[in-house]
């Protein structure tokens, strides 16, 4: 799959979000939207620890490796993250409840909304029948967004493996429960008294360079613009980044968002 890169007014982004894909009060979606669906290939049937979204190990293997790539509801990166309920509809081969998928990267397939992982891709099927539903290499699905669950985490706040301290940071936010797009991150530059914005650098990835770094042992804040079924609201992370932040260590934010 191929690395998408791009920006979109963060208002525009919002207004989307809740007018297409986040319908309240309910927890999902209630009208399934029709489509098509294929997948990739894999090794281990897993995802790819490379996909557009920037996740790296937990896009291979959150949600025991049922993820997807998507074109459309990849939205410049916005939608990295969601959660989404796919069956099929093909009634000899394809179960009642489908899978529920995370979406981890970008691809684009023959008028598919979804290119599934292997794992996912199977579990469309009812028993036995998997073989012949692969067999298929693109079908027809129905799809609708639905609350991802991380059952015993917090949102968490990973520093990207490309950050160099103290210079650059770049982030990857995970676990967002519920059917919440993280649409704006903002940083506490203690010197100016006032939240400083990072740049969506590309898919889930923020970074920012010569980010503000606090007195003494104290530690980064940051806070999370959250568009989803309540609206739009600013949530203040719990637990900050420590002022030593390493590459490659997932910090957690002492917060979860609501489903």
């Amino acid at each position: 799959m191929s690395q998408a890169m791009g920006f979109a007014p963060e208002t525009l982004i919002c207004l989307l979000c809740v007018i297409l894909l986040l319908p309240a009060p309910s927890t999902s979606q209630d009208t399934f939207i029709r489509s098509r669906a294929t997948y990739y290939g894999s090794p281990d049937c897993y995802g790819t620890p490379s996909g557009a979204c920037g996740f790296g190990e937990f896009g291979r293997t959150v949600n025991d490796g049922s993820v997807a790539g998507v074109s459309r509801l990849y939205r410049n990166g916005t939608g990295c993250g969601a959660c989404y309920q796919v069956r099929c509809t093909t009634p000899e081969y394809c179960s009642d409840e489908g899978v529920n998928v995370v979406v981890s990267d970008y691809g684009e397939g023959d008028r598919t909304d979804f290119i599934l992982s292997p794992r996912a891709f199977v579990r469309l099927a009812r028993a036995n029948v998997a073989s012949k539903l692969l067999a298929y290499g693109v079908i027809d699905v129905e799809y609708r967004r639905v609350s991802c669950h991380y059952s015993g985490y917090n949102l968490m706040v990973k520093v990207h493996d490309y950050s160099r301290f103290p210079h650059y940071l770049a982030i990857v936010v995970l676990y967002v429960a519920g059917q919440n797009d993280i649409t704006a991150v903002e940083l506490w530059q203690e010197d100016c008294q006032q939240w400083k914005g990072m740049r969506r650098a590309y898919g889930a990835v923020w970074d920012m360079a010569n980010p503000p770094r606090p007195s003494g042992s104290g530690s980064i804040q940051l806070r999370f613009q959250v568009c989803g079924s309540a609206g739009t609201t600013w949530v203040q992370s719990r637990n900050g980044l420590p002022s030593d932040w390493k590459p490659g260590v997932a910090y957690d934010s002492a917060i979860q968002l609501l489903a």
